[in-house]
């Protein structure tokens, strides 16, 4: 990632950012595809904005990637980048600022498209990279998905 982009928990302020980063991205979120579950969707991450469980990457003051997370749930929930912004270690350096707020020995999961989708070339070799492991095909928002987890940062071998 080169000095242009920052990384940070996300504040209100990003709010109309943010909203217009996952406006352009939204068609690849099952979740999210409809006006109405987009309008769900802005509450959550005004939630997520006041327990400090967003993170986002700026450009200046745009907002190129963001990220959701969850202490209770223990997952990685929500993650984008802007497509003009992509393969310049965003992603990376999002999850890497999220890591180190949970405790080292905490099981992380992470859903993201299955093998065989197109959508999940990215992703799946992203999550691999940081060290998550496949786990159980699941589905979510009636489109089929997998499970991955980071499990016992803090345990070397």
């Amino acid at each position: 990632m080169n000095d242009e982009y920052t990384v940070q928990l996300a504040e209100l302020s990003d709010l109309d950012s943010w909203m217009h980063m996952i406006d352009i991205v939204r068609d690849n979120f099952p979740g999210i595809d409809t006006d109405e579950l987009l309008a769900g969707y802005r509450q959550t991450v005004i939630k997520n904005m006041n327990r400090r469980t967003a993170v986002c990457a700026k450009l200046a003051d745009e907002v190129v990637g963001l990220l959701l997370f969850s202490y209770n749930a223990k997952c990685l929930s929500c993650m984008a980048v802007h497509p003009e912004h992509r393969r310049q270690g965003i992603a990376e350096a999002m999850i890497q600022r999220m890591l180190p707020l949970f405790p080292e020995d905490a099981d992380i999961s992470v859903i993201t498209f299955r093998e065989n989708d197109s959508k999940g070339i990215a992703p799946r070799s992203l999550y691999r990279k940081i060290g998550f492991t496949e786990a159980e095909l699941v589905e979510e928002f009636n489109y089929p998905h997998q499970k991955f987890f980071l499990q016992n940062r803090g345990v070397q071998s």
